[in-house]
C-alpha cells in the first residue's frame, strides 16, 4: 500500500512561484499515472495536472495550462507541481494522487486513483 504526503504549500502574492511536492512511501510511484487536484472551499475538486503511468503523456487543466508544470524524478519516489505567475484563483488544497490501473482517459477523473495525500494549502493574496 502506497501511502503520499504532500508538502511545500505556503501562503505567496500574485505572479509568485511555488512548488508542491508529494512524497511516496511503503512503494514507489513506478508504473504509476500521478495527478494533481486542487479544492477551493466551497468547490469541487477540481483536475490540475497528470503524467500517464508510461510517463509519455502530460495533461493539464485549462485553467493552469502554461504556468503549471507536473514532474515526477528519476526515483520515482517523489513528484512535484511547479506552479508559476500564480493568481488569486489559484487558492485551494492541492492533493496529490497516483494509481497503478488508470487509463488515459481517466487521467482527469479523482475516482481513478488509489492513493491520495494529505492536502497541501496554497493561498495566494492579491
Amino acid at each position: 500500500q502506497v501511502q503520499l504526503e504532500g508538502t511545500g504549500g505556503g501562503l505567496v502574492r500574485a505572479g509568485d512561484s511555488l512548488r508542491v511536492s508529494c512524497s511516496a512511501s511503503g512503494g514507489t510511484l513506478s508504473g504509476s499515472a500521478v495527478a494533481w487536484f486542487r479544492q477551493a472551499p466551497g468547490k469541487e475538486r477540481e483536475f490540475v495536472a497528470a503524467v500517464s503511468r508510461t510517463g509519455g503523456y502530460k495533461y493539464y487543466g485549462d485553467s493552469v495550462k502554461g504556468r503549471f508544470t507536473i514532474s515526477v524524478d528519476n526515483g520515482k519516489v517523489t513528484m512535484y507541481l511547479q506552479m508559476n505567475s500564480l493568481k488569486p484563483e489559484d487558492t485551494a488544497d492541492y492533493y496529490c494522487a497516483a494509481g497503478r490501473t488508470v487509463i488515459q482517459s481517466s487521467l482527469r477523473n479523482p475516482g481513478a486513483y488509489a492513493w491520495w495525500g494529505q492536502g497541501t494549502q496554497v493561498t495566494v493574496s492579491s
